[in-house]
């Protein structure tokens, strides 16, 4: 069974970069049967998805998000994380970590965590 599990700061100041990692457990993030994923919901809004790191650890990010967003692996930890950049108050969500099971429509999700951007 595949878990992952979110950590990170809840609060940020806007301008600064916003850090999360996602731990997983039950596979190796260097298996080839799935996608690691970050994906955000704003308050009120549907799901965003901002990027994604293979299992060779290519990456590949939302345009909109793109020259803000990167997305990084530590195969030792079994971790993968994300950073987002210049951050304003529109960038406050909860963001998930997700798990695609390749050619699958298969998912893992962690539980999300809220990051709010405000001074």
């Amino acid at each position: 069974q595949v878990q992952l599990q979110e950590s990170g700061p809840g609060l940020v100041k806007p301008s600064q970069t916003l850090s999360l990692t996602c731990t997983v457990s039950g596979v190796s993030i260097t298996t080839s049967y799935y996608a690691w994923s970050w994906i955000r919901q704003p308050p009120g809004k549907g799901l965003e998805w901002m990027g994604v790191i293979a299992h060779e650890g290519s990456t590949y990010y939302s345009p909109s998000l793109k020259s803000r967003t990167s997305i990084s692996r530590d195969t030792s930890k079994n971790q993968f994380s994300l950073q987002l950049n210049s951050v304003t108050p529109e960038d406050t969500a909860v963001y998930y970590c997700n798990a695609q099971r390749i050619g699958t429509l298969n998912h893992y999700w962690g539980q999300g965590t809220q990051v709010t951007v405000s001074s």
